[in-house]
Formats: C-alpha cells, sequence, structure tokens
C-alpha cells in the first residue's frame, strides 16, 4: 500500500517504538483517538500529536513491533461497552470480558491482538417496556427494564446524548443489546447498548452534599472514621498492612447497590483471589451470589502498563452508568499507586519534564480528575444516585511524605492510614486511630442520631479523648514505666486497652465479627463506657486500681463482636460490670 493510499484509508507507518510509547507518520488522528497498530492491529491511543508526528500509548505488550508497519484509525475515543451484562463480569483494562479471551485463545494466557465486545451482543434480554407510543422522553429517561441478575434490575436509558422526542413504537420482549427497543418521532432509535468515551464524566443536573454514610461494617471505619455515599477515602499503607484485605471487606459488605473493584497493577495471586473468592460469596443483603451486583477489572502488575493507566477509568466510567440508573456504586481501586506508576513510565518515554520523584508535572491533575467524578448526584431522569470511591496507595517503604499519597490527601476527605507495626501485632484493620481522620463526621452524625442512637456523636467522641491521652501517655510509659503513674491515668490505660481490643480490632474471618452493624458498635462502646464510668467512680471511692483492672467480667468485652444476640448479652454484661464493681465499696 502507497503512502498516500494509507493517508485516504486514516492510516500511517510506525516510526519508532518504546516500549507501550509508539510513534507514527502520517497519521490523520485527533487527541484520544484509538488507533490499532502493526500488523497485529495492537490497540492504542494517542496522546501527543507534533506535526506529522503522532504519539501512542499501546495497550498490549509492543515486542516484535517495528518501523514501518501500519497504524489505523478508528477515529473514536476509548470507549466502554455499556449495556445488560457489566455484571457478574470480569475484564482487563480496555474491558476485554477476560472469560471470552480465554474461551477464544483456549488458554489463560492471552494472545496479542485479540479482542472481544465488553458485552455480548449476540444474547438476547427480556426488555420491559416503562414507556409506551405517544410518551414524551428526554435524555436520561428510563424507557425499560431488564433482569440483569438476580438482584440487579438493569434500567435501559435514552442515551445522554439524544435530544429525546416522542415514542413512536416500543418492542418488548427478547432482544439483543444492538436491536432497536423504542423510537421516537426525530429518528432516534434507543437499544440497550450504549458507548461511552471513559476520560468524559457523564453528565449529571448537580452533585449534591452527601448526608447518608456508606456503612462497611468494620467498626473502626463507621464508628470513628466513616465515609458517605458519594464520599472519597484513601488507604494508605506500607507493603502487607492490609490495604487489599480491608478493600476486600468494603467490596463484600459496603452498603451500596453496585460495586466496581478495579485491580490496577496488583500482584497477580491477589487478583486471583478475588476472582476465585467472589464468585463463592452470598451477597448479605440477598442471599444471592455477590457477583450478581459486582463487576471485576482485572489488571495485575504483569500486564501492559498503558492498560493499567486506562483501567481506572473505565471502572469509574461504569460506575457512573449504574450511578445514572439511581443506584448507589461503590468503587474501589487497588492501588492508585500503581495507576500513578504506570504515568510516570509512560511521561518517560515522552520525555516530559518529570516532577517530584519523577512522577509527572500533572499527577495531582490526574488525580483530582479521578476523584471528582465520585459524589452523590441528582440525575438528569430525576433519579439519585452515588458514586463512592476507595482508592487504596501503596508508598514505598510506608513512607507517607511521597507524592502521590501527599496529593491524594489534598483531594479525598477521608483518610484510613494503615500502620505496620498495628498488622505485625496481629491488629486487624491495622488502621492507626491517631493518624486517620474523616472530614464526613458532622455531616453524617445527624443520620447516626436518626438511625442508631441520639448519643452517637457523644459516645464517639468519648472513645476519641480516650485514644488520644492513651497515645500521650505512651509517651510517659516508655520512660517510667507503668507503675509510675497516678492510678487514674492507669485505670485510663486500662479503659484505652478494651477500646482498642474489644472495638477497634475486629475478626474478617469470623462468621459474625467479620460484619458489625452501627447498632453492634454503638453497643460495644457502651459496654465499655459502662466500664469506665463505674470504675472512676469506684476509684473515687478508695478502691485500688489494681483491683479495678482485675475483675471476672470485663475480658467479656473483646467477646461482644463475636456474638450474634449481642443485645442481650451486652445488656447482661452491663449489669455484671456495674454489679462487681460497686460491690467493692
Amino acid at each position: 500500500m502507497s503512502q498516500a493510499t494509507q493517508q485516504d484509508a486514516e492510516t500511517g507507518v510506525i516510526e519508532s517504538v518504546s516500549g507501550p510509547v509508539v510513534t507514527a507518520q502520517d497519521l490523520d488522528a485527533r487527541m484520544n483517538d484509538v488507533v490499532y497498530v502493526g500488523d497485529e492491529g495492537l490497540m492504542g491511543e494517542v496522546i501527543e500529536i507534533e506535526g506529522n508526528v503522532t504519539t501512542i500509548q499501546v495497550y498490549e505488550e509492543t515486542s516484535g513491533v517495528g518501523p514501518g508497519e501500519p497504524v489505523e484509525n478508528t477515529g473514536e475515543p476509548l470507549s466502554v461497552d455499556l449495556g445488560p451484562g457489566i455484571l457478574d463480569a470480569i475484564y482487563d483494562g480496555t474491558q476485554r470480558p477476560l472469560d471470552v479471551l480465554e474461551d477464544k485463545m483456549n488458554s489463560a494466557f492471552l494472545d496479542r491482538g485479540v479482542d472481544a465486545p465488553g458485552i455480548d451482543l449476540d444474547k438476547e434480554w427480556e426488555f420491559q417496556p416503562e414507556v409506551e407510543a405517544g410518551d414524551e422522553v428526554s435524555a436520561g429517561d428510563v424507557v425499560g427494564i431488564v433482569e440483569e441478575t438476580v438482584t440487579i434490575d438493569h434500567k435501559v436509558m435514552v442515551p445522554p446524548d439524544y435530544e429525546g422526542g416522542e415514542v413512536v413504537s416500543v418492542e418488548s420482549g427478547d432482544h439483543t443489546v444492538t436491536e432497536t427497543v423504542v423510537e421516537l418521532d426525530n429518528g432516534e432509535e434507543i437499544s440497550m447498548h450504549q458507548e461511552w468515551p471513559v476520560r468524559t464524566p457523564r453528565p449529571a443536573v448537580e452533585k449534591q452534599t452527601p448526608t447518608k454514610p456508606l456503612i462497611s461494617g468494620q467498626r473502626v471505619l463507621d464508628g470513628l472514621f466513616p465515609i458517605a455515599k458519594g464520599g472519597t477515602a484513601a488507604i494508605p499503607g506500607p507493603f502487607g498492612s492490609g490495604k487489599t484485605v480491608t478493600q476486600h471487606q468494603l467490596a463484600k459488605w459496603a452498603d451500596a447497590d453496585i460495586v466496581v473493584y478495579v485491580g490496577c497493577g496488583e500482584r497477580g495471586n491477589e487478583m486471583t483471589e478475588v476472582i476465585e473468592d467472589f464468585p463463592e460469596l452470598d451477597d448479605p443483603k440477598t442471599g444471592n451470589p455477590l457477583m450478581a451486583r459486582t463487576c471485576l477489572i482485572a489488571n495485575t502488575s504483569n500486564m501492559p502498563v498503558a492498560a493499567r493507566e486506562s483501567c481506572i477509568y473505565t471502572g469509574i466510567t461504569i460506575a457512573e452508568f449504574f450511578r445514572d440508573m439511581g443506584y448507589d456504586v461503590a468503587l474501589m481501586a487497588d492501588s492508585t499507586s500503581r495507576w500513578a506508576e504506570a504515568m510516570r513510565e509512560i511521561s518517560s518515554r515522552l520525555e516530559e519534564m518529570p516532577g517530584e520523584e519523577g512522577y509527572p508535572a500533572y499527577l495531582s491533575a490526574r488525580l483530582s480528575q479521578f476523584y471528582e467524578r465520585a459524589g452523590y448526584f441528582e440525575n438528569v431522569n430525576g433519579t439519585e444516585g452515588s458514586v463512592s470511591v476507595i482508592g487504596a496507595v501503596s508508598p514505598p517503604g510506608g513512607d507517607f511524605s511521597e507524592p502521590v499519597t501527599q496529593n491524594t490527601l489534598r483531594i479525598v476527605k477521608t483518610f484510613w492510614a494503615l500502620d505496620a507495626d498495628l498488622a505485625e501485632r496481629r491488629h486487624f484493620p491495622s488502621i492507626n486511630w491517631n493518624e486517620s481522620y474523616s472530614l464526613y463526621r458532622e455531616q453524617l452524625d445527624p443520620w447516626f442520631e436518626e438511625n442508631v442512637t441520639e448519643d452517637w456523636a457523644e459516645i464517639r467522641q468519648w472513645a476519641i479523648d480516650v485514644l488520644d491521652e492513651e497515645d500521650e501517655l505512651q509517651e510517659i510509659v516508655q520512660l517510667v514505666g507503668k507503675d509510675a503513674l497516678p492510678e487514674d491515668q492507669q485505670l485510663t490505660l486500662e479503659i484505652a486497652r478494651y477500646l482498642r481490643e474489644g472495638y477497634l480490632q475486629q475478626d474478617a474471618f469470623h462468621p459474625t465479627d467479620t460484619f458489625c452493624p452501627p447498632e453492634k458498635t454503638y453497643a460495644i462502646l457502651t459496654a465499655i463506657k459502662t466500664y469506665n464510668d463505674e470504675a472512676f467512680d469506684a476509684l473515687d471511692a478508695g478502691v485500688p486500681v489494681e483491683d479495678l483492672v482485675s475483675l471476672d467480667s470485663t475480658p467479656q468485652i473483646n467477646r461482644i463482636g463475636v456474638q450474634e444476640d449481642y443485645e442481650e448479652y451486652v445488656e447482661e454484661l452491663k449489669d455484671d460490670i456495674t454489679e462487681e464493681l460497686r460491690g467493692m465499696y
């Protein structure tokens, strides 16, 4: 093919190859266009245009690709397929369904250039209309329902870029996702399938202030550092501190309607655990499989680095799609550090001016663009939905002063700092209560006070004050020993110990303790607060502190978490503590 013919066909030729970065000449393209590179047709995306030279990041391994091979432009940006079939699916970073590719290749190892649509275009779904001929519809309106899984009804919507109009015809019954199910008087045809560019947020009417918590079932999170539905959170921590386990717990137990789990550059064995575990887990809400409301995106550390950069956008676009249906979506990104490292590698190959520690100068802007797509929204169709984003951060050596952690801290409003020392002491979840914080507390307190207890904020603040005082006292204990402290401070240390062991620790593998509702979280605190109040009264009455810290009843505090019928257990325990302490004076 001559060069002129290539230009007519919107094709160019490869000039150079540097890892995932390929430059091409004579390619008629725009920024962010998807192109197919080389004789094998490897998918890539245009990231820089300078004169006649176009720079492309390729989402697949480029070994064996050389200068002179063709580059074909699609003229379209990187987009995802949206429609029934997203849930209970496992994708790579560019929304290629891994199970479909495995069947196509007859191998778990994928060849280059293999592709498949994000959703099955041939499968038929039963379309149940919500509109009839003569109805007026506009962009975003729901025109029908499809039972996507046993848990989730998929709402077929007018695409956001449609003008809308009067419904002329409606086709109920079984259809593929590409067949027209609703036709409008202006000629627009609506199917169950949409495409949306991943780097463009889906439109909404208004981003509202979130006032409802995302209940995680983890006491340290719900009780001390809550996140709102539509909020943002970061989980930084060194290797082995429990980032992935914490995100697994959130994915299993958070009270979101939909879970999108993005494994971004993590080790293959960790993603294998997720892929094997999730299909076997039961949804605690419905008893149905958890995968019936989950979408997994697996882009492990041995996959091409450029696809790692795109997987975050793929995940957030899928989350926004379900948000538009009025669902609450929780997105777990594990981890944004690997995503930032992918940007750093591509940036260095582009010879861009590096920022701090070699990361690109636009690191903060990209992080902001990602987290800003979270929120509690009023959708264009009048419904309300949310996207909560929880991103793990993997600072090298646990150094929270490194650029990804610091730039993330400027953006997110909840910070769950994991501590390697706590993990070594077998304290899980190993969230450091002295370094963590939540800026959602005040706006969520009215919900907790209305739905759990009126003194939620008060008793939480008491627990925080005791833990803060313990932190100060520990410095003195390290110097002079515990016995040198006044008796009231020795008692404070004992109460703080029960807060740490009975309240902040939680067994993720115990069938009962793995999930703790807010009511139970509060009940545990009331038991410890009862011990606090009665013990200090006894101390004032002259009872020696040695007797106060060696009660028969107080060790039972650490067993409240594993009790199914905890209400009666806690009431009896509080009575036992009160009776035992008052019997001392």
